[in-house]
């Protein structure tokens, strides 16, 4: 029959006892669990099947059940119901006793059928997990940031981290709370559509920057991590929540002393400029009007002194003067040039070209478009200034020989280029940059530009400056070039 079949296939132990509990069937199953044959089941009184400390009270819980009447009950015992084997072995075992009536119009009866699971391997598997869970848990409170696993939305797991970013006392004051609670009703729609990306798997993760709103009312900048969990259920999500607030606030404040540096810079680059320019200007309009005049004083002595020794004094004398001149119109270049100021930055650059050649004994070409309308006093000063330092660098570390300045008008940007055929760059100065090179990125820094430095196929180093043009430029003439080879 398919009962009798069931019966002798289940993996539980079936017993089979009358009302006065003693055994009169069991399954296959029996011998297996209890380590009895079934001959020495039968017969046998059934509390012989439960640990010695149980059997008298499991005795009144089955008489109970008999003299009740009752179709059916579990089987409990205080600490547990615990079985045990021939060998004297106990195991936890959980069971069902069910009333089985026989309708024999000569002498009707009652059995009893007692259904018993050994849960050995479902508690070795429950302290497995419990234990997994633990260390779980534990790893979890030793990260330094907040995570939380969310089902739908609400909070079903919270690390100790948790607590700390929301101002909780207590763990249940997380738990079981909508998400959407917890953060601020700004962070909503953003947090919302990056969950349902990563839960339709268009995106395996995803972060958002986003605030929270803590348990005292307070908020916090966070950025959040979202990650799907898929072996969890389709509607879980883990997050890891990350407090920026203090970064961005370091940031502010230290992008905030950056402007302030700059601007002090700035003011400090302007008056050193301004009173490089009155220097040169008393350099040269009294210092050299008056040195100039003195050698025409000293001139007119010639015609009045017949004496030879004294001639030939006069005239060392108008010498020195001359170099002493030389020298102070030399000086006053390098601290302003007037040309600069007075017939623009283009003349200026070529002029320093010039000299530059000379001093450094290499040829200098320039390729100047007209950029000079776009360009107001303190830009063209830069600019100058860092054709200065570009080939002040040239001179001291590229070995060069050639060098070549361009610069022209790019749609809205100023471009100077400064192309040497020396050694290049190394990779650190490049990075950590030379005093010439911090400089050159400072003023363009402080016009709103970019300095880049590479060594371009072909060998050498070269500069790049992109300054935004100030001021509308009128039609760009072509440029000019010109060649400066050295003497």
């Amino acid at each position: 029959m398919p009962y009798r079949s069931a019966v002798r296939a289940s993996h539980d132990a079936i017993i089979t006892i009358d009302e006065r509990l003693r055994v009169l069937a069991v399954n296959p199953a029996v011998q297996r669990m209890f380590g009895c044959t079934a001959a020495e089941a039968v017969r046998s009184e059934f509390p012989r099947f439960v640990a010695p400390h149980l059997r008298a009270e499991l005795t009144d819980t089955l008489c109970r059940f008999v003299e009740n009447n009752a179709p059916e009950a579990s089987l409990t015992a205080a600490g547990g119901l615990l079985g045990m084997r021939a060998d004297g072995h106990t195991f936890p075992m959980e069971g069902t006793i069910s009333r089985i009536d026989v309708a024999d119009p000569l002498r009707p009866h009652r059995f009893f059928t007692m259904v018993l699971r050994d849960e050995s391997k479902e508690l070795q598997l429950k302290t497995e997990l419990d234990e997994w869970k633990r260390r779980f848990q534990l790893i979890f409170d030793l990260a330094p940031v907040a995570m939380w696993i969310a089902d739908g939305d609400k909070v079903v797991f919270a690390n100790r981290a948790c607590e700390s970013l929301f101002g909780a006392s207590d763990r249940s004051q997380i738990l079981g709370k909508s998400i959407y609670t917890l953060l601020h009703p700004s962070s909503h729609l953003a947090v919302m559509r990056q969950v349902s990306l990563t839960l339709s798997g268009a995106a395996r993760a995803g972060m958002v920057s986003e605030r929270i709103a803590r348990l005292d009312g307070s908020e916090r900048e966070v950025e959040i991590a979202i990650a799907a969990l898929p072996d969890h259920g389709s509607t879980t999500v883990q997050m890891v929540i990350t407090d920026v607030t203090q970064r961005k606030e370091e940031r502010q404040q230290l992008e905030q002393s950056r402007h302030e540096l700059r601007r002090l810079s700035a003011s400090v680059v302007e008056a050193r400029e301004e009173e490089r320019r009155r220097i040169a200007r008393e350099l040269h309009d009294e210092l050299g009007q008056r040195l100039s005049a003195l050698k025409m004083d000293l001139s007119t002595l010639t015609h009045d002194i017949h004496n030879r020794a004294y001639e030939r004094r006069v005239a060392a004398m108008i010498d020195m003067l001359d170099e002493t001149v030389a020298s102070v119109r030399r000086i006053a270049s390098d601290l302003r040039p007037m040309m600069l100021d007075d017939l623009g930055l283009n003349a200026a650059i070529e002029w320093l070209a010039r000299e530059s050649a000379q001093r450094m004994g290499i040829e200098v070409t320039v390729r100047l478009g007209e950029v000079d309308p776009a360009l107001d006093s303190q830009a063209s000063t830069a600019v100058y200034r860092m054709v200065q330092e570009a080939l002040t660098n040239v001179a001291r570390h590229a070995r060069a020989t050639d060098v070549s300045i361009d610069m022209r008008q790019s749609g809205s940007e100023l471009v100077l280029t400064v192309h040497d055929n020396g050694i290049g760059f190394p990779s650190t100065r490049r990075k950590e940059g030379s005093f010439g090179l911090i400089g050159i990125r400072e003023r363009a820094y402080l016009l709103g530009g970019t300095l880049d430095v590479d060594n371009p196929p072909g060998g050498g180093g070269r500069i790049t400056v992109r300054l935004p043009l100030r001021h509308k430029a009128a039609e760009a003439r072509a440029p000019q070039l010109s060649h400066v080879t050295p003497p």
